[in-house]
C-alpha cells in the first residue's frame, strides 16, 4: 500500500509525521512525504520518499507578516495576520497538494493545513483520507480553540463558537484555492464548500498528542478520535556531536533552552536575557539556534544546532521552550521540568497544559519575558522536586500509549474499505 502524508507548516509540522512514516514503512507500506521543499533533506535522511510543496514557511515567518505575528501571539489579531499569509500563498500550495496526489496513492492522511484542500483532492481522486492533526480544532464545549487563544475558556458556548469561527475563516482563507482546484478537477461550484460541514461529519480525524495531556472532549463527533503522539524519527546513522557529549560529561545536568521554529524579532536580545537568568540560577545551558539562529557562548553555555529531542531533553534538568506542540511532547516524554515561554498561536494552550499537569510552575510569556521572570520560573523549575515527580509520572503514562500503532491499524482499515 502506498501512504500519502502531506502536511505544510513549521518544523514543528512535519518531524512527528516522519516517525509515523517510519512505522508504516516497518509495518510493509510505501510512505511518501509531501511537505516544503526545504525540508527534504530532513525527510529523505530518516528513509522516506518525499514530494516537494511550495513555500518556504522560515521566510515567511522571517516577514514582515511573520514579525507582526510574533508580535500579536495569539487571540483574533494573530489570526488576521496568519490567514491572511496563508491567503496569499494559498492557491499555489493547492495546487503542489494536487500534484502530490496525482502521483498516485493508496491512502492520504493530512495535517490540518492542508485538509480543507487534501480533502477536496483526495475526493475527487477517490483516494481514501484522513485527517492527522497535531492539534485540537473540532468544535467543543470543553475548550477553546487554540488558535483563537485557547488557555482561557470562553464558556461552553464560547468554547465552541471559537472554533466555528476558526473553521470559517479557513474556509475564506482557502476560497481561492478551493475554487482553482475545482476547475482543475472539473468539479460542480458547490463541491466540497464548507469546512464546518467536513468537520461535523464522518470524515476521521486522528489527533496526534496524548489523551493523558488533553483528554477527549465528550462532544466531539464519534469519528474524532485521539490517538497520542507521534515520535519524529532519528535521521539514519546519527550521532551526538563530540563537543555536546563532551559539554554534557563536564558538569551537572543542563537546562534546555530554545524557541524551535520562532523567528524572534531580537535573537541577541533573547541571548542576553537567557544567559542572565541561566548564570542568576546558577545552572548549566544548552541553547539550540533555532530559525531564530541563537547563539550563546561560555564555559557553562553550549550553543547546538539540530539535536533529536528525544537523546537530548532526557540529559536536562528542565527544558525552556516555545510550547508547541512537538517541543511539548518531546518534554513530556522525557519527564523533565518544563518552562514555557509560548509565543503564539496554540503556544499559549500547550503552555496551559503543562501548567495544568503539574509539570511547569507556569508559562513567561514571550512578549513579558525578562531575565529576572524566566530566572525566577528556572528556579522553581529545577529546585522543586514536585516538578520532577509530577513529570515523571506523566512520561510513564505517555510511554504506554502508542499514537503511531494507533494510526497505523487506522489506516489499514481504512484502505480496506
Amino acid at each position: 500500500m502506498r501512504v500519502l502524508i502531506v502536511t505544510a507548516g513549521s518544523a514543528g509540522d512535519f518531524m512527528p509525521y516522519t516517525g509515523l512514516g517510519v512505522r508504516l514503512q516497518e509495518a510493509g507500506h510505501e510512505v511518501v512525504l509531501a511537505t516544503h521543499a526545504g525540508f527534504e533533506d530532513d525527510v529523505r535522511s530518516r528513509g522516506l520518499d518525499f514530494l516537494p510543496l511550495p513555500m518556504d514557511p522560515r521566510a515567511e515567518l522571517s516577514s514582515s507578516g511573520g514579525q507582526k505575528l510574533v508580535r500579536a501571539s495569539t487571540g483574533p489579531l494573530a489570526l488576521a495576520h496568519v490567514m491572511r499569509m496563508a491567503r496569499a500563498f494559498a492557491p499555489e500550495l493547492g495546487r503542489g497538494v494536487l500534484a502530490a496526489a496525482e502521483r498516485g496513492a493508496d491512502v492520504m492522511l493530512m495535517n490540518n493545513a492542508v485538509a480543507r484542500l487534501g480533502h477536496l483532492v483526495s475526493r475527487a481522486l477517490r483516494i481514501p483520507s484522513m485527517g492527522v492533526y497535531l492539534q485540537p480544532w473540532e468544535p467543543t464545549g470543553a475548550f477553546p480553540s487554540a488558535p483563537f487563544g485557547g488557555h482561557r475558556s470562553l464558556g461552553r458556548w464560547g468554547n465552541r463558537a471559537s472554533a466555528q469561527a476558526v473553521l470559517a475563516l479557513a474556509d475564506h482563507v482557502y476560497a481561492t484555492s478551493v475554487s482553482d482546484l475545482r476547475a482543475r478537477l472539473g468539479l460542480p461550484k458547490g463541491a466540497d464548500s464548507s469546512s464546518l460541514r467536513r468537520e461535523s461529519g464522518e470524515w476521521p480525524v486522528r489527533y496526534a498528542y496524548s489523551p493523558t495531556v488533553l483528554p477527549r472532549p465528550a462532544d466531539w463527533r464519534p469519528a474524532a478520535q485521539v490517538a497520542g503522539y507521534l515520535w519524529p524519527a532519528r535521521p539514519r546513522g546519527w550521532r551526538p556531536d563530540p563537543a555536546l557529549t563532551a559539554f554534557l560529561s563536564a558538569g551537572p545536568p543542563p537546562v534546555y533552552v530554545g524557541v524551535g521554529s520562532v523567528v524572534a524579532p531580537d535573537p541577541g536580545r533573547l541571548a542576553r536575557i537567557t544567559v542572565e537568568a541561566l548564570r542568576t540560577v546558577g545552572v548549566r545551558g544548552v541553547v539550540q539556534a533555532g530559525w531564530s539562529g541563537l547563539r550563546a557562548h561560555g564555559d557553562d553555555v553550549l550553543t547546538v544546532d539540530e539535536v533529536p529531542h528525544d537523546w537530548l531533553f532526557p540529559r536536562m534538568v528542565a527544558v525552556v521552550h516555545a510550547a508547541g506542540a512537538g517541543t511539548t511532547a518531546a518534554g513530556l516524554r522525557a519527564g523533565v521540568p518544563a518552562v514555557p515561554v509560548p509565543v503564539q498561536l496554540d503556544q499559549p494552550a500547550w503552555a496551559a497544559r503543562l501548567t495544568a499537569l503539574g509539570v511547569s510552575p507556569g508559562p513567561v510569556p514571550f512578549r513579558r519575558l525578562t531575565a529576572e521572570r524566566l530566572a525566577t520560573a528556572i528556579r522553581r523549575a529545577v529546585e522543586d522536586p514536585a516538578y520532577r515527580a509530577r513529570a515523571r509520572t506523566v512520561a510513564a503514562r505517555i510511554a504506554a500509549e502508542d499514537g503511531a500503532g494507533r494510526v497505523l491499524a487506522d489506516v489499514e482499515r481504512l484502505a480496506a474499505g
